[in-house]
């Protein structure tokens, strides 16, 4: 019964992934009811609502402040960025999908930035696929040092028992990832031949394929700039009020994950009234589909997976409690597969962090291995990377014959091995 239920939740899992999407989600609910009628409990206590309520809270913001065109003023000011010194576009471009990630708590953020990144390369003759690949990888990887994002969010809940604070979570995950990314650049900017002597190139600008892109004459509104302004103050607000309850509050009347909902509602509410927004339309904003899509999919994965896990937690511990514990490393390749098929570094942590935490994994290995939620570029079909590969008309940026030999391979892999690598050394003295 044991292996059957495994198989129902491993069934349900790839049934999502093949939906893709919030279909993740949909198989969730569905594999929860196969595993009742295959008699496991289950129970509201398993679903993570602290972090779904969370998500919502922040992408209430994101979508107020993308309706007051504080989205467009950051691709403006990273643009103005890029431009400014373009011949280092391949270490330029992630730091800024990086930082744009870390601040908004979403990679769905680089869409607007990968246009801009192609056409910097393009002018400065330099291959496209070079920066787009390591800038798509830098904004999968900042979502595991963002101090709003899903992820985040819902490992620091499940650490809080463990005596590890909020803070210290990111004062381990933003330096080993920013680093990490950096090394994945070096990497990328080694691959790939001289773009003059592509051939795929050389065609398209042949047949005329290859266009210039017309700068824009875009002039950032004083509701734009203030959106952004006030969406940055409210992210000071929980940092701060993280490190006062480091210490400073011990009797505290709302407690971290309260006061991020309440200071993220109230300024998306400040947002809306001195912008005069259009509150029905933020309901259409692109990234306020996006975050309610990613609420659905870690309501059903992180269900599914917790069903299963506590109904043979002691089983889970005698098999694979022991390995861990002597290769805790190894959680890391868990991780790194796990979300390969997810496609989310909030449903991959919800689905499988508490488990490890459960069989005896310490805190600081499962932290080190936390970059490792981010394989979404190994498989060719996440949005962002199919984004770039549309938007660099080069041709360089491109699939290969077989499923991974594309130009994000290399580069992310990098990423992510020297995240974990420095994070464990980082965690030894933080933890």
């Amino acid at each position: 019964m044991v292996w059957l239920q495994l198989a129902t939740v491993l069934l349900f899992i790839f049934i999502g992934a093949r939906l893709g999407g919030i279909g993740i989600g949909y198989a969730g609910g569905a594999g929860v009811i196969v595993l009742a009628l295959l008699g496991m409990q289950t129970s509201m206590e398993y679903i993570p609502v602290e972090v779904i309520l969370i998500i919502m809270s922040v992408i209430a913001t994101i979508a107020s402040m993308q309706r007051a065109g504080g989205l467009d003023y950051l691709v403006y000011l990273s643009e103005k960025m890029l431009r400014k010194h373009p011949q280092y576009i391949t270490f330029a471009a992630p730091m800024v999908t990086y930082f744009m990630t870390l601040l908004a708590g979403t990679g769905h953020t680089a869409f607007s930035t990968l246009p801009v990144i192609a056409e910097v390369a393009k002018e400065q003759g330099i291959r496209p696929s070079k920066p787009l690949s390591i800038a798509v990888v830098a904004s999968q990887v900042a979502i595991t040092a963002s101090p709003i994002s899903a992820a985040v969010v819902a490992f620091a809940a499940m650490l809080q028992p463990f005596g590890v604070s909020y803070l210290q979570l990111l004062s381990i995950a933003i330096p080993s990832t920013l680093f990490a990314v950096l090394v994945g650049a070096a990497v990328a900017n080694l691959l790939g031949k001289p773009l003059l002597e592509d051939e795929v190139y050389q065609q398209r600008l042949k047949e005329g394929l290859i266009k210039q892109r017309e700068q824009t004459n875009y002039i950032p509104t004083s509701e734009a700039k203030f959106s952004v302004y006030a969406f940055a103050v409210s992210i000071i607000l929980v940092v701060s009020y993280a490190i006062l309850l480091s210490g400073v509050i011990e009797n505290p009347t709302i407690g971290r994950s309260e006061a991020i909902m309440a200071i993220m509602l109230t300024n998306a509410g400040i947002i809306a009234l001195k912008c005069k927004i259009n509150l029905n339309e933020v309901t259409q904003m692109s990234t306020f589909r996006s975050g309610m899509s990613a609420c659905i999919c870690v309501l059903g994965v992180a269900w599914l997976g917790s069903t299963f896990v506590n109904g043979h937690i002691d089983d889970i511990k005698a098999l694979s409690g022991t390995l861990l514990a002597s290769y805790p490393w190894m959680l890391a390749l868990i991780l790194f597969f796990a979300s390969m098929l997810l496609y989310s570094q909030g449903a991959t942590t919800a689905a499988l962090m508490p488990a490890a935490l459960s069989m005896g994994i310490e805190p600081s290995a499962a932290i080190a291995s936390f970059a490792a939620v981010s394989a979404l570029f190994v498989l060719p079909t996440y949005p962002t990377l199919l984004a770039a590969i549309e938007m660099d008309d080069t041709g360089s940026t491109r699939l290969g014959k077989y499923v991974f030999d594309h130009p994000f391979l290399l580069p992310g892999i990098t990423t992510l091995v020297i995240s974990v690598t420095i994070a464990f050394v980082i965690a030894g003295f933080v933890i």
